[in-house]
């Protein structure tokens, strides 16, 4: 399960939008808000991946935003 709460609050601290990011991303920002819907689960690792170049994640942080529940 994504974190959307922290991966919106990097978006912020990045002093970016939604908007911003679906742009850099190539998709509409709909697109975007539908994806993080649903606690993210319609992201992909591809999104995932993109995600972490745009916001400067480091590992630690795509950790914490992208596998936030632990699996057993």
């Amino acid at each position: 399960m994504v974190n959307v709460n922290k991966l919106r609050g990097r978006i912020v601290e990045k002093g970016m939008t939604i908007e911003q990011v679906a742009e850099k991303l190539g998709v509409n920002a709909s697109t975007v808000y539908r994806k993080l819907a649903n606690n993210g689960e319609g992201l992909t690792v591809g999104d995932a991946n993109r995600l972490c170049k745009i916001l400067e994640l480091t590992g630690a942080e795509a950790t914490a935003i992208f596998f936030s529940q632990v699996v057993a």
